[in-house]
C-alpha cells in the first residue's frame, strides 16, 4: 500500500507555480490577482479560505479577502460579484460555499464571469469540460486528476466506481476519467444515495479505482474493497471527539484502518485531497491570468 501524499504533491506544485509567477513579473507583469468571497462565519469555511489566501501569498499571487455578513441579500451578493467581473484587475474569483439559506448558491456561481471562475463551476465551463475543451477545470476533480497523473496511476480500461453525485465533485470526476487522455479512459458507474446498498457494495467490491464524496464519514468499508484496489477518499468532516483539545477530530468518507491494508495505493485524510484542491484553485487562477494576457 502506498500513500497518495496530496500534501506533498501540493507542494511540488506551488513550487512550480512560484517559479512561473516569478518568471512573470521579472518581465515587468503585474501578479494575478485572486478575490475570496466569504459570507458569514461558518469555521470551516474560515479556515479553507484562509488556506487559499496563504497559499496565494506562498506562489506570489495578489489575493483579496471579502467579507460579508450572514445577514446579505442575494441581490447585495450578486451586485459584488457583477463588481468584481468588471474589475480588470481581478483574474480569479471564488465564493467560498455553503452559503446563508436566503441566498440561491447555483444564481451566484452563474453570475460569475466564466473566464474568472476560479472553482470551475460555472455551467460554461462545465459544458467545456464536457466536451474535452480546454477550460477551467472544478479544482478538486483537476487535483485527484493530477495526483493520479504524477504518481503515474494507470487508469485506462480500469472499472472506476464514483461515490456521490454533485456538481462539485462526483459528476465533474466521472465525466474527466471517463474522458480520453492520461489519466482517463475509465469505465465509470455513479453510486449515490438512491443506489440499493447491496447493489453500492457490489459495484465497489468490483472496481479497480473508487473515489468517495459523500460526506458520510468512514461510509467505506474494508469489506467493500477488493486487493489491490486505488481509493481516493475527498470526504472529511468534524466528527466531535472529547479527546481532542479542539473537540472534533477529521474524518474521511473511508474506514482507513480497514480499508487501507486492501489498497496499492489510498489518499490520506487529512493530506489527501484537501491541499490538492488548494493548489488546482492557483492553478485555475494562473490559467485565468495567462487567458487574459493572451486574448489582449
Amino acid at each position: 500500500m502506498e500513500l497518495l501524499n496530496g500534501k506533498q504533491l501540493s507542494q511540488t506544485l506551488k513550487d512550480e507555480l512560484k517559479v512561473a509567477v516569478s518568471e512573470l513579473t521579472a518581465t515587468g507583469k503585474r501578479p494575478p490577482h485572486l478575490v475570496a468571497v466569504l459570507v458569514g462565519e461558518d469555521g470551516a469555511s474560515q479556515t479553507y479560505v484562509n488556506h487559499k489566501i496563504k497559499a496565494c501569498g506562498y506562489v506570489g499571487f495578489r489575493s483579496t479577502l471579502k467579507r460579508f455578513p450572514a445577514s446579505i441579500s442575494q441581490e447585495e451578493l450578486l451586485a459584488e460579484v457583477a463588481a468584481l467581473n468588471a474589475d480588470d484587475g481581478v483574474d480569479g474569483m471564488i465564493v467560498q460555499l455553503p452559503l446563508p439559506k436566503q441566498i440561491d448558491p447555483d444564481a451566484v456561481i452563474h453570475a460569475i464571469q466564466p473566464e474568472k471562475d476560479a472553482d470551475g463551476f460555472h455551467p460554461v465551463n462545465v459544458g467545456k469540460m464536457t466536451l474535452g475543451l480546454p477550460t477551467l477545470l472544478p479544482a478538486t476533480p483537476a487535483g485527484i486528476m493530477e495526483m493520479l497523473k504524477r504518481y503515474d496511476i494507470d487508469t485506462s480500461g480500469k472499472h472506476c466506481v464514483v461515490l456521490g453525485r454533485s456538481n462539485i465533485v462526483g459528476r465533474p470526476m466521472s465525466i474527466l476519467l471517463s474522458g480520453k487522455g492520461k489519466p482517463g479512459n475509465c469505465t465509470v458507474t455513479i453510486c449515490h444515495s438512491r443506489t440499493p446498498s447491496a447493489e453500492l457494495e457490489a459495484f465497489c467490491q468490483q472496481a479497480d479505482i473508487i473515489v468517495v464524496a459523500l460526506g458520510r464519514p468512514e461510509f467505506l468499508k474494508g469489506e467493500m474493497v477488493k486487493e489491490g484496489a486505488i481509493v481516493i477518499d475527498v470526504g472529511i468532516t468534524r466528527v466531535p471527539d472529547s479527546t481532542r483539545k479542539s473537540g472534533y477530530r477529521l474524518a474521511g468518507d473511508v474506514h482507513f484502518d480497514s480499508v487501507a491494508p486492501k489498497c496499492s495505493y489510498i489518499t490520506p485524510v487529512p493530506g489527501g485531497v484537501g491541499p490538492m484542491t488548494v493548489s488546482m484553485l492557483m492553478k485555475n487562477t494562473l490559467k485565468a491570468y495567462q487567458n487574459k494576457i493572451n486574448n489582449k
